[in-house]
């Protein structure tokens, strides 16, 4: 990494009703990994808000941002968030509110 370039960063912000979050907590907890893998990829936090009405914030360290992009748009993505779109489907089906609530955002390091 140049002094340009020290990375990218996407971070999710998901809100979850109250009787999803420990199904939501599960998936994570016991994810594929497929992300694990994908060239770029640097790491990535789940993190758990402490009040009860905030949003959980999964954030992903890249090289790049084209290398994030590619993530998105690849197999392993699907593959990685099967069980959480199935939900959504199920709930859809039933005329439901999703049980959960997703808004990317991306930001490029400034420092480090």
């Amino acid at each position: 990494m140049t002094k340009d370039n020290l990375g990218f960063v996407a971070i999710n912000y998901i809100e979850c009703k109250e009787e999803y979050v420990e199904k939501f907590e599960y998936l994570f907890k016991t994810r594929a990994g497929a992300i694990d893998k994908l060239p770029g990829f640097r790491s990535m936090n789940v993190l758990r808000p402490n009040e009860k009405d905030d949003k959980y914030l999964i954030v992903s360290y890249w090289d790049n941002e084209q290398n994030f992009k590619d993530w998105t748009s690849s197999e392993a993505f699907i593959e990685g968030h099967k069980r959480g779109f199935e939900d959504l489907k199920l709930y859809k089906e039933k005329g439901l509110e999703p049980p959960m609530k997703s808004e990317f955002r991306t930001y490029r390091i400034l420092t480090s």
